[in-house]
């Protein structure tokens, strides 16, 4: 016998409705995928967790506006991308802080990450919502409110930078 699997939205529209059971499902499918989102754009692996904590705290409040318009992924990226942007504005307030480095020691997935902090912030963030969060492109377009054709075109332009830099990166390792 399957077990019936329940849509993100049809779960959201049960939490509306006061299922805290909706609610848990919901955390469990997302909690794992957001502090992912959070702890590849910061150093603090405390600062994800809170964040993370801080998006599904967003939800509760906002559960009587929620509107089933786009997917429910797409609405806690949304948070989750306010979030982010909330912090980063802190941090930037705060003279004299600078992240520490990640302790990264494989030396592939430094370049990677150092490659990606060269790529301009917007195509960095289009990049990273597509491969590290799976997002499709008309999710990233809703999400970041730009043309689908301006997401496609950022993203190969993103790609093709990115392995540029990083088959720079291995010639001068050679």
């Amino acid at each position: 016998m399957r077990a019936v699997v329940t849509s993100d939205e049809a779960l959201m529209l049960e939490f509306q409705r006061g299922s805290q059971e909706a609610f848990e499902e919901l955390f469990a499918r997302y909690h794992a995928p957001l502090y992912g989102f959070f702890r590849r754009r910061l150093d603090s692996k405390d600062r994800a967790d809170d964040l993370t904590q801080e998006t599904f705290l967003a939800v509760i409040r906002a559960t009587e506006r929620y509107q089933p318009r786009a997917m429910v992924r797409t609405y806690l990226y949304g948070i989750a991308l306010k979030l982010l942007a909330a912090e980063r504005r802190k941090a930037a307030r705060i003279p004299g802080t600078t992240p520490p480095p990640a302790n990264d020691t494989i030396d592939e997935a430094l370049w990677v990450r150092q490659a990606m902090e060269r790529l301009d912030a917007p195509d960095r963030e289009i990049l990273m919502l597509r491969e590290y969060e799976q997002l499709s492109y008309a999710e990233i377009a809703g999400l970041l409110r730009m043309p689908l054709n301006t997401v496609r075109s950022r993203l190969f332009r993103s790609r093709m930078a990115l392995k540029n830099m990083l088959v720079s990166a291995v010639k001068d390792e050679v």
